[in-house]
């Protein structure tokens, strides 16, 4: 006999609050302990990732002057980023459509980009739009994330099935948006990309349930899959999604600092219905499980594997922080070098702002004083391990933005609704 559910029979079960919805990490520990856990015992598994993810861009259309004030915009700024104007030229209405991409760098602001300026809307912060006409006429106005009527987040490509750690075994350090120092020869130290088990694709590696008009969270708000991204493929799909801005939350969102200038940071939270067997056997596969391809920097191509077991068992989520321990440096070492802005010095007193720190553990090996812990890991390499040094994913975060989908699952707020479509 058959255990097989459906969308449809599992969101009645919702409704009737009779349903059982664990979060992937919920799943994963329960088969760490030893538990069984078969199809009687789950309906629903929320994943979830926080990363830097580079294909991310926004689209904005408001109001900049009054009707006629001007024919159209050639081209735009905001906080000195620059934005695609179009494609509607909305003649003599006094309204721009833009697009902006996550990793433009502003003209102004040294590492500003455009990750940076999404938050900021987020956050309601005032941000400055700079216009040129066709008639040569410039022109510039403050507005907030209020102002803005239609404010949307796309992908390009977002959510990677995981991604991979990158070595550096030639002997020159590399500017690279995968380090936010340069990075460091002689397979020094590895950086790492990629939530392990709690990765939403990794749950539906065949993309069972994810298809098109699958709901989602994007940063928080409610949004959904369109398909797939760019440079997709069945081996390592990736996903094209939207969501609106004025529902999102800045918490999982922002800019990220690299060596090769600012990067755009994006979460996205999963709903798996676990259908059958098959979805069951991925979502209880752990790191240890997780093929984690080892890359050299310099040319992108995988030299060796290990799994994600190196970056994610037995080490810290969150990097810690004790002010104690702070020698009060001159001129402190963690705080230029921070790729979030987390940390400010000023006088004798340091401080970490909680909300913006990402857990990328930059700061554990920058402190010469020891007030940034935590283990990040090492990665096995022929025979020897490479310290982690960086993480460009988030899972603290992605843990927590997992449970938020939960919550709102089994409070009614989010329905699961059924592909359109396979992708």
């Amino acid at each position: 006999m058959s255990n097989a559910k459906s969308i449809a029979e599992i969101n009645e079960r919702i409704a009737r609050r009779d349903a059982v919805v664990l979060t992937a990490q919920e799943v994963c520990d329960a088969v760490l302990g030893g538990e069984d856990i078969t199809l009687k015992d789950v309906d629903v598994v929320t994943t979830a990732t926080r990363a830097i993810m580079s294909g991310t861009y926004a689209v904005l259309s408001f109001p900049v002057g009054e009707p006629c004030s001007f024919t159209r915009a050639e081209r735009a700024w905001i906080n000195g980023i620059p934005a695609s104007v179009g494609p509607c030229p909305n003649e003599r209405l006094g309204i721009i459509d833009l697009m902006v991409f996550g990793t433009s760098h502003s003209k102004e602001k040294p590492n500003y980009g455009g990750g940076h300026l999404f938050r900021d809307l987020v956050e309601g912060s005032d941000v400055q739009v700079e216009v040129e006409t066709d008639a040569g006429k410039s022109f510039t106005k403050a507005i907030r994330l209020e102002n803005i009527p239609y404010a949307r987040i796309f992908s390009t490509r977002n959510a990677f099935k995981n991604y991979v750690a990158f070595v550096n075994p030639r002997n020159a350090p590399l500017p690279t948006i995968f380090s936010t120092l340069d990075f460091l020869p002689n397979l020094t130290c590895a950086t790492v990309s990629g939530c392990g088990q709690i990765n939403p694709i990794k749950n539906d590696p065949n993309l069972e349930t994810i298809g098109i008009g699958t709901r989602v969270l994007i940063n928080g708000a409610q949004g959904f899959v369109i398909g797939t991204g760019s440079r997709s493929m069945a081996s390592r799909p990736n996903l094209l999604g939207l969501a609106d801005m004025h529902q999102m939350s800045q918490e999982y969102m922002g800019g990220f600092v690299t060596s090769a200038g600012p990067e755009c940071i994006g979460s996205w939270a999963v709903p798996i219905p676990v259908l059958g067997e098959s979805i069951l056997e991925n979502i209880k596969k752990l790191d240890r499980d997780i093929p984690l391809p080892i890359m050299d920097v310099n040319v992108r191509q995988t030299i060796c594997n290990t799994s994600y077991e190196d970056v994610w068992g037995d080490t810290d989520l969150e990097t810690k922080f004790d002010p104690s321990k702070c020698i009060n440096c001159i001129s402190c070492t963690v705080e230029p070098v921070c790729p979030m802005r987390a940390i400010t010095f000023e006088g004798d007193r340091v401080e970490r702002i909680k909300e913006r720190c990402f857990n990328c553990g930059l700061c554990i090996t920058q402190c010469v004083g020891g007030a940034f812990g935590g283990s990040l890991g090492a990665i096995n390499f022929e025979g020897r391990r490479v310290p982690v040094i960086l993480r460009q994913s988030d899972r603290a975060r992605a843990i927590k933005l997992a449970e938020d989908l939960k919550q709102q699952i089994l409070d009614g707020s989010f329905r699961m609704t059924q592909m359109v479509d396979r992708i």
